[in-house]
């Protein structure tokens, strides 16, 4: 299903304009992150999709219909949602959190339980933990319950509220990993919020980078925005001059290697690890970053 903002605005009521005249299509069966300093408005984009949040102005709607035109409780069961702490209910068994929108609509119990226990595999936990409580939980653990429940109703839609957060970075990257895999098999309309630009490149098809009032600064494939930052606010937001995406080519006794502004080897450049393709590769940096 895709998704549109029309000229979307929202303005709580203390004053705070946290999405100025948004507009945006997100195509349907992809990744779409938004990326941005705290305070951006993501969230606040995120979380009107499933109405949790209601814009002062503007349309948004799925398929072509507005949002608005359907009863709120049951659009938000119909649309995945993962939080940052994966939200899980404290007083409900692994098993029971994952059944809990499938037996809230109406599927029976047993019925509901047998699914929930399918998508542990899905998402690479172990049956054996369905009986088990959150608080019995490693952190990266109650994540992934967390995106068994997102998935529980068979939604095309699923929303992710920076839900990597919270975790330490092994585990982290171990889950960005699952969730390529699980949009690689199951084919969602994905929409993925995040401060982390790394996880956003990972992550996204589309890439949204935010300024604040929810201003598009580049909207693109990670490709199109590394390649031709359309401002310097987005040059300085990827780090596309410092770190480790300033890169440039250094030859060595052998071969080419890629180094960052730090001096740090970040890589080897295969097709240039000899002959020609490295001393053009070496000439081209040398065009680009001098002596």
């Amino acid at each position: 299903m895709a998704i549109e903002f029309r000229s979307v605005t929202k303005r709580f009521p203390d004053g705070t304009l946290a999405v100025d005249d948004f507009s945006l299509v997100i195509p349907a069966h992809r990744t779409t992150v938004f990326v941005g300093s705290s305070g951006c408005g993501k969230t606040t984009l995120l979380r009107m999709i499933n109405r949790l949040v209601d814009p002062t102005s503007g349309v948004i709607t799925i398929d072509d219909q507005p949002i608005t035109d359907r009863d709120p409780v049951k659009l938000r069961r119909g649309i995945g949602y993962v939080m940052q702490n994966s939200g899980l209910l404290p007083h409900f068994s692994v098993i029971d959190n994952v059944a809990t929108v499938p037996v809230l609509d109406g599927v029976p119990r047993r019925q509901a339980r047998e699914r929930a226990l399918e998508l542990l595999d899905v998402v690479g936990l172990d049956r054996a933990l369905a009986s088990r409580y959150p608080r019995q939980l490693s952190g990266g653990q109650q994540q992934r319950v967390g995106v068994a429940r997102g998935l529980a109703a068979d939604p095309d839609i699923l929303l992710m509220d920076e839900p990597f957060g919270a975790v330490d970075p092994i585990v982290r990257k171990e889950l960005q990993a699952e969730t390529i895999r699980l949009q690689r098999d199951l084919d969602k309309t994905v929409v993925f919020v995040t401060h982390d630009i790394d996880e956003a490149f990972l992550l996204g098809d589309q890439v949204v980078i935010l300024e604040k009032g929810a201003k598009i600064a580049q909207v693109g494939s990670p490709s199109e925005i590394l390649e031709n930052p359309a401002s310097a606010f987005v040059a300085d937001f990827i780090g596309a001059e410092r770190g480790a995406r300033a890169l440039h080519a250094k030859q060595t006794a052998n071969g080419t290697v890629l180094v960052d502004a730090e001096g740090r080897t970040q890589g080897v450049l295969v097709d240039g690890a000899s002959g020609d393709a490295g001393a053009r590769a070496a000439d081209v940096a040398q065009e680009r970053t001098g002596p």
